[in-house]
């Protein structure tokens, strides 16, 4: 009969905790299983990512190579088929970069740049941080307008 107060865990599967540190009488000894001496028998220790004993690491053995633009300006592409089906889609012909925002195409810290690949098949004034030649001439000549926003 299953009382509450007869349950017991399966036999095997609950085991004692291994108390280190803790002398002689522990049935450990004096250096807690971690051997003789050495830094990994000290107290703290915590092997550093990329040690390597001593030597020195591989990433300071390799030379430099190149360099990171920090003026470099990263852009999303959005080309002109895309633009047209969004304006489609939201029956607008408005696209600027909160719509895009707001529709989940862009983050806040994002820039865009408009490229030429595609067709509109009707006027659409877009305003957004940077445009292709070819893009501006498509938009323009569609009847819509290109207007650049401040960077």
């Amino acid at each position: 009969m299953n009382i509450l107060s007869n349950l017991k865990p399966a036999e095997g599967s609950v085991k004692n905790k291994k108390r280190v540190g803790r002398g002689q009488g522990s049935g450990r000894g004096g250096t807690s299983t971690r051997g003789h001496k050495g830094q990994k028998s000290r107290s703290g220790y915590s092997k550093k990512r990329n040690h390597e004993g001593g030597q020195t690491p591989l990433q300071m053995r390799l030379p430099k190579r190149g360099f990171k633009n920090f003026n470099r300006v990263d852009y999303v592409a959005m080309n002109l088929e895309r633009l047209q089906e969004l304006a489609e889609k939201h029956g607008t012909n408005t696209i600027d970069f909160d719509k895009l925002r707001e529709w989940g195409m862009v983050k806040k810290s994002d820039k865009v740049k408009v490229l030429g690949r595609g067709e509109l098949s009707k006027a659409v004034n877009v305003r957004l941080h940077a445009f292709s030649e070819s893009a501006k001439s498509a938009i323009e000549s569609a009847g819509g307008t290109a207007e650049t926003l401040e960077k």
